[in-house]
């Protein structure tokens, strides 16, 4: 009899024993999975530009976390700006273009064009207003050369996230005599700004140049005060120090990248100054004030189809 109740109680030992191995490998498995999955809170802040992008690391063993988590994320997001900064991948941006457009037939020839380039999301042609929409990430100039090789006038008219309206443009005109340029500036959201320029008559070689505190153009670039950087900006150079322009040797730069914490619509007013030298030691060769620019779907103007020439009326 003893040893009958001796078997009996092992047997009924076997299945709590798997009872409570299964239990600890659910528990395991459970906080393995949520290993693999870090919250929201343990990621990188980045703006809505990146977020789509894979994360290189994410993927780790069940039972190691790094120490250097928090670290790490943060020398990421620093590489990432960085990369921003020296014009990587522009974010995508939705552009407005006004074309001389007459038929189906241009329509097609249009969208054709554009659907070769890389870095083309969407493609919208208006027809009856003489409007293409472009959602991608090209510079405008590189739009605009294809616009033209379709063998049609074409003016950029708006520019701007299509999903909020209210973010600002914005535009820097220099008009000679000697040095001739065009700065754009466009939100992208609002801890991202787009900035593209295009310049000729500068001398070969590198120059600096920078977003500064004035529009005060009564002295050229002297009268424009300091590099623009607001108070609650923290970074080792000022938020408008936008680096060197390298000119060729037929004096021409362009100039494509975005830049981070950068809001247009804190700049409106304010200039962009070009310097001779690169550490922006000299008082400056030429600046243009900044100002407001059109969006997308605010600025449809008329091409008169006789010369080309736009006609400078909003609708």
């Amino acid at each position: 009899m003893v040893g009958f109740l001796r078997a009996l109680t092992a047997a009924s030992a076997v299945p709590a024993a798997a009872a409570v191995a299964a239990v600890a490998l659910s528990t395991n498995s459970s906080s393995s999975s949520r290993l693999r999955l870090p919250s929201p809170a343990s990621l990188p802040s980045l703006s809505s530009a990146y977020a789509a992008a894979p994360a290189s690391g994410s993927a780790r063993k069940p039972n190691a976390v790094p120490p250097m988590a928090a670290a790490a994320s943060a020398t990421a997001t620093a590489d990432l700006s960085a990369a921003a900064d020296k014009g990587a991948a522009l974010p995508e941006l939705m552009t407005e273009f006004m074309v001389d457009m007459k038929c189906d037939g241009c329509v097609t020839a249009v969208k054709n064009k554009f659907q070769t380039l890389e870095g083309i999301k969407n493609i919208e042609v208006d027809l009856n207003n003489q409007v293409v929409r472009v959602l991608g990430s090209l510079p405008v100039n590189t739009m605009l050369d294809t616009l033209h090789q379709t063998g049609r006038d074409a003016r950029l008219i708006g520019q701007g996230n299509p999903n909020d309206f209210l973010v600002s443009a914005a535009v820097a005109e220099f008009k000679g005599p000697v040095i001739f340029g065009v700065v754009r500036l466009a939100q992208v959201n609002m801890e991202l700004a787009i900035v593209e320029a295009t310049y000729s008559g500068l001398s070969p070689g590198k120059h600096g140049w920078s977003i500064n505190e004035f529009g005060d153009l009564t002295r050229g670039a002297e009268s424009t005060g300091k590099v623009y950087n607001p108070s609650d900006y923290r970074s080792n150079k000022p938020l408008g120090d936008l680096g060197t322009l390298e000119a060729g040797e037929k004096g021409e730069a362009q100039f494509s990248a975005s830049k981070e914490k950068l809001k247009v619509v804190d700049l409106i007013g304010r200039s962009i100054a070009l310097y001779a030298t690169e550490d922006r030691s000299d008082p400056g060769i030429a600046a243009a004030v900044i100002a407001r620019s059109a969006g997308v779907g605010e600025n449809y103007k008329k091409l008169c189809t006789c010369d080309g020439v736009t006609i400078w009326e909003s609708s």
